[in-house]
């Protein structure tokens, strides 16, 4: 490996090397999704309004973000760095480009996390008056979460990984349960697999589902922001790519599929309309012994948790990488001499995501619909036109560098799923109203953050580039980071 100014990863500033397996990695990933978070709060939305077609556009959606993965573990051969879509789509788009990626990326990761506190928040004081009989306002927990995503933080990936892990399984096997549940006593009446069926699937009604269907793979592409301390280099990486996509896609169409087995075809979206926040919790109470349930709300809490501290984590990452680059204060990109864990960086993720909560507190503001729902849009968008900048890229910077790794690989499945994107993302921009539960005016400000946030950026790499012309001349004109691998790409 070779190195090149300014990007230097060895030393006390450098994240810690060799610190993640393929396991870690893909339970990191997988805990940001937070699998029963996603299948008792929001997967009845997605019934609402795609009926019994949304186990197959979990399949779609994976088939979709496969060939994204397809490009983007290409090009991360060329690209290994903790800030991954900046380095991806500076590598192929240019450095102002790359620059406005990273900020909307850490505007992106950022809200996704601070929002889910107050889903956390939620679910804990409620949990908390049902078992004690004593009722405490949501901010108390949030806030509590808050220091323990921050402590957790600190003590570094390896700490982390191995938390996530045991979170991880156990909201996974909950489900599972609930599953086998169902299916062993026949759900609703006859089987069906109408829900996999293309006609059922691809009409024009599902529109806003797909737009929703989606956001179930935010996150996936997380694996590239801890390529620095994967263990196997980017081998690793890959391996953790594909199964976190493949079992999100196969997991919640079985999981859906089963819900759907349990309410009937024909009424799931009637009954994800009369009660939409209680259509799994109701599933779990008709089939499963008694207790499963209980435990299945308090596992709310711990996979909330398990999402808080694996943003965190990338979060952090994404900050850390643009202080090393000299986009951000140089203090950012500096580690703890110990853990290696982003110091100031995670500190600032910390302290923004505190004041977001006090200060939602203070003007008691609601922690769903003000704060999860617009800060999980903002998300939300701003991912899916990452991926969309990241498919250009990548075909951008291999069809002129690396023709040899096949057409496959370097045009047609990373131009599919640009193709596919840009139709979700219209999707997403036509029903922005139910991913926020917002009207015009304040629609109009969360789309004008990202833009915002995306503007900044270009203006801070156009800035250095003034103010350091020769340092910015080399970033742009070599390497962004440490080559992933220098072996020959092998035949598609």
């Amino acid at each position: 490996m070779s190195t090149h100014p300014g990007t230097e990863h060895p030393g006390s500033n450098g994240l810690a090397a060799n610190a993640m397996g393929t396991k870690d990695l893909v339970f990191t990933v997988l805990a940001a999704l937070a699998p029963l978070t996603l299948i008792v709060a929001v997967a009845p939305l997605h019934f609402l309004k795609g009926g019994a077609a949304v186990p197959g556009a979990y399949l779609v959606a994976g088939l979709v973000m496969a060939l994204f993965a397809v490009g983007f573990m290409t090009m991360s051969r060329y690209v290994r760095n903790a800030g991954a879509f900046y380095a991806v789509i500076t590598r192929g788009l240019g450095r102002p480009a790359g620059s406005g990626a990273a900020t909307l990326a850490l505007l992106a990761y950022n809200t996704l996390q601070i929002s889910t506190y107050g889903a956390l928040g939620l679910y804990a004081a409620d949990t908390f008056d049902k078992y004690t009989g004593v009722s405490l306002p949501w901010w108390v927990f949030a806030l509590v979460a808050v220091v323990l995503v921050a402590w957790l933080g600190y003590r570094g990936i390896h700490t982390s990984a191995r938390i996530l892990g045991i979170l991880l399984v156990l909201e996974v096997a909950v489900l599972v349960v609930m599953a086998v549940c169902v299916l062993a006593k026949g759900g609703a009446g006859e089987t069906s697999f109408t829900s996999f069926s293309p006609a059922t699937v691809f009409t024009p009604s599902n529109a806003a589902m797909f737009a929703l269907v989606f956001g179930a793979f935010m996150g996936f592409e997380s694996t590239a922001i801890f390529s620095e301390e994967a263990r196997g280099g980017i081998r690793t990486v890959r391996r953790a790519t594909y199964i976190a996509v493949g079992f999100i896609a196969v997991f919640y169409a079985l999981i859906t599929w089963t819900i759907v087995q349990a309410v009937g075809a024909d009424g799931i979206a009637a009954a994800a309309g009369q009660d939409t926040a209680g259509l799994v919790i109701g599933v779990f109470d008709r089939y499963t012994p008694d207790g499963v349930s209980a435990v299945m709300q308090v596992l709310l809490l711990t996979s909330a948790f398990a999402a808080l501290l694996a943003l965190h984590n990338a979060a952090n990452r994404y900050l850390f990488a643009l202080g090393r680059e000299g986009l951000m204060p140089k203090a950012f990109g500096r580690t703890h001499p110990r853990t290696r864990a982003p110091l100031a960086a995670g500190a600032a993720q910390t302290a923004a995501a505190g004041v977001v909560v006090v200060l939602w507190a203070a003007f008691d503001l609601d922690p769903y619909l003000q704060l999860l729902l617009w800060g999980s849009a903002i998300g939300f968008l701003g991912i899916i036109v990452l991926w969309a900048l990241c498919c250009l890229a990548v075909v951008s910077y291999l069809r002129r560098n690396a023709p040899e790794a096949g057409l496959w690989r370097t045009l047609i499945a990373p131009g599919l799923s640009f193709l596919a994107l840009c139709v979700i993302l219209v999707l997403a921009l036509a029903n922005i109203s139910l991913l926020t539960g917002a009207g015009t005016v304040t629609n109009a400000v969360l789309l004008g953050l990202g833009v915002l946030a995306f503007a900044s950026g270009i203006a801070s790499a156009l800035s250095l580039r003034s103010r350091a012309p020769e340092r910015y001349a080399v970033l742009a004109e070599t390497s962004v980071d440490e080559p992933a691998e220098t072996v020959a790409v092998e035949p598609a």
